[in-house]
């Protein structure tokens, strides 16, 4: 499919983005500079973070003939998510419009056991994995594999959301019924013991090129990414083994644009693929303000053909904490006084309402170090508080 291409005397291009949270925000910020118009299509009007965008359309991105005509008014598609129905992203594009991610790279990440069977199909590796119908085959996994196991939903995981981790054999029936198996396809996962979770972003543009972003690690809780430090303390041969697993899985599901690729590092220092994110990524944050070019405007760049911008590090560390809501409550902080007088840069993602565990912003840092920028980093996002009066 032919890619519109930087052309001094061309017009400005349009880039449609179906979804208006937090990720299609950054991407309109990162393409404003370049003169580059967004419009989004988002299917509830509380879903969108207003303010940022040049046009907004409320409709159902399961419908596609609303899809096909939001797509017809712009040079290019992508999306905020990658659980956008597929069938309404086909009929765009047989309609004639570019899209990207493709559909065909949505359909092998959108159900995780086909996303696994695509990274051993081409010999990346991962923990080992099954398709399970019932408990029993759960439970004969883990005889095979060792407790504890992961079982997970096939589709719409997020976050920690649609997992269940089971320790024994008396737990299965629980976890299963609590992810719903006798209506959603699930699968097994053995347990990874890692010493470590990284995450690398890349790039990919249509001619295959790829830009990739450097290797960082990162720390979970409760399942939602905390905080990302860059460059990666792993040995060097560790982080150039994951970066080039991290290319090679991207080039596997032929996708164009940014995707983030989370690995874990195991106490033997080899790589293991934990999974892929179609899109630009909460992990790869950071970019905004520590590389020459962030992931957002590497995926405007990607989408529209552009050539790449250079992924290197601004300052020797780097790191980034997010910000979630501590209550329900208002969406605005306290604390800011605090925060802004530490040498970090805060970004609040304008959501009007505060709850538990939700994504309100994030802080990035730069220093000498690593541990230096993650200090700073901490300190900041220590005196910001949602929900709480």
């Amino acid at each position: 499919m032919s890619t519109l291409q930087y052309k001094p005397g061309g017009s400005f291009p349009v880039v449609g983005i179906l979804g208006g949270g937090q990720l299609a925000k950054m991407l309109a910020a990162a393409a404003r500079p370049l003169g580059i118009r967004v419009r989004i299509l988002a299917p509830d009007r509380n879903q969108v973070i207003e303010g940022c965008f040049d046009d907004v359309t409320i409709a159902d991105w399961a419908d596609p003939e609303a899809v096909t005509a939001f797509a017809g008014t712009v040079d290019v598609l992508t999306v905020e998510n990658e659980f956008v129905p597929v069938e309404a992203l086909e009929a765009a594009r047989e309609d004639g419009n570019r899209i990207f991610p493709s559909p065909e790279t949505l359909t092998l990440i959108q159900d995780k056991f086909i996303q696994k069977e695509t990274l051993r199909k081409h010999n990346l590796p991962t923990a080992p994995f099954r398709a399970v119908e019932s408990p029993e085959e759960a439970a004969a996994f883990a005889e095979q594999h060792g407790w504890p196991l992961v079982l997970k939903r096939r589709h719409m995981g997020y976050d920690g959301k649609g997992n269940a981790t089971v320790r024994a054999a008396a737990d299965l029936e629980a976890a299963w019924d609590r992810l719903d198996g006798s209506i959603y396809p699930l699968y097994a996962e053995a347990f990874c013991p890692f010493v470590a979770e990284m995450a690398v972003m890349i790039t990919r543009f249509p001619n295959g090129d790829t830009a990739a972003y450097p290797v960082v690690d990162t720390v979970q809780r409760n399942h939602i990414c905390h905080t990302v430090t860059v460059p990666s303390a792993a040995p060097a041969r560790c982080r150039e083994t994951a970066a080039a697993f991290a290319v090679r899985a991207v080039e596997a599901i032929d996708a164009v644009g940014t995707v983030g690729v989370e690995l874990f590092r195991m106490d033997d220092d080899s790589i293991l693929i934990n999974e892929l994110a179609p899109r630009v990524h909460n992990t790869g944050h950071y970019t905004i303000e520590a590389c020459a070019c962030s992931q957002f405007e590497n995926h405007i760049r990607a989408i529209l053909g552009w050539p790449a911008g250079a992924t290197s590090l601004r300052a020797p560390g780097a790191a980034m904490v997010n910000l979630l809501g501590d209550a329900d409550g208002s969406g605005w902080p306290s604390g800011m006084d605090t925060a802004a007088a530490l040498p970090a840069h805060v970004h609040l993602y304008g959501k009007a309402t505060s709850r538990k565990g939700r994504k309100m912003g994030h802080v990035t840092a730069l220093g000498t170090t690593p541990e230096a920028a993650l200090e700073t980093a901490r300190r900041a996002a220590d005196a910001i508080r949602f929900g709480l009066a």
